[in-house]
């Protein structure tokens, strides 16, 4: 089959300001628990973005939904704004779960509330939001089921929780969340909503299959 190509660049150079902030901003950081540039979950999460057919501002967000939670704050957000206008900034302040001084005292009981909150919040998430909340997820557990095939219980080691638990319960309620706003994601989007849902019963099924019933408790009050 032939290419096909456009009339004119679906990426410009904003796209590229973007990659070389996104690299300058994570240069040092690394995936957790591995040797690999925290650069390939950017790349692969703005990939998804417009497997999604996500716009330009999308696949922008995408390449910096980090940069506010990991160590930029109210000013990087101030900065990407300045930069690449509003709607970059929106979608990424929605997919920054920033934890406060605070929160490390706090231990396990801050990360899910915290954990809930963000799912608590889809409902005000708009479409480009969450299609970019759901590239991040989505690339997110496929590292996970792939990790875990590879290492054993040995993966949950880097989440500091023992047996895995909380993460499984929470990307479990994230597969729900997704599929409840599935009517806003938009029809490309929606088959890597199924997408998620199926990775996340593989990470499961994995673990019933390593550790015996897995909880089946919910993000509920």
């Amino acid at each position: 089959m032939a290419e096909s190509y456009t009339d004119s660049p679906l990426l410009t150079a904003r796209f590229d300001e973007a990659l070389h902030v996104a690299l300058r901003h994570h240069d040092r950081q690394l995936r957790k628990g591995t040797q690999v540039p925290y650069a390939a979950h950017l790349l692969a999460v703005a990939s998804l973005a417009l497997e999604m057919h996500g716009d330009e501002d999308e696949a922008i967000a995408a390449l910096l939904h980090d940069v506010v939670e990991d160590g930029g704050g109210p000013q990087a957000l101030a900065e990407i704004e300045r930069r690449f206008g509003a709607d970059v900034a929106a979608i990424v302040l929605a997919n920054s779960d920033v934890v406060e001084p605070d929160d490390e005292r706090g231990g396990g009981r801050v990360w899910y509330e915290r954990k809930r909150a963000y799912i608590a919040a889809f409902p005000g998430k708009s479409p480009a939001a969450l299609r970019v909340s759901l590239a991040d997820k989505l690339h997110n557990a496929r590292s996970i089921l792939l990790d875990y095939r590879t290492h054993g219980d040995e993966l949950w080691a880097r989440f500091g929780q023992g047996q895995g638990i909380a993460t499984r319960i929470y990307y479990r309620e994230l597969a729900l969340a997704f599929e409840r706003e599935r009517g806003r994601l938009g029809a490309k989007a929606e088959p890597y909503a199924d997408e998620l849902r199926r990775v996340v019963g593989a990470i499961t099924a994995l673990a019933e299959e390593h550790q015996g019933p897995d909880s089946r408790a919910l993000f509920d009050g």
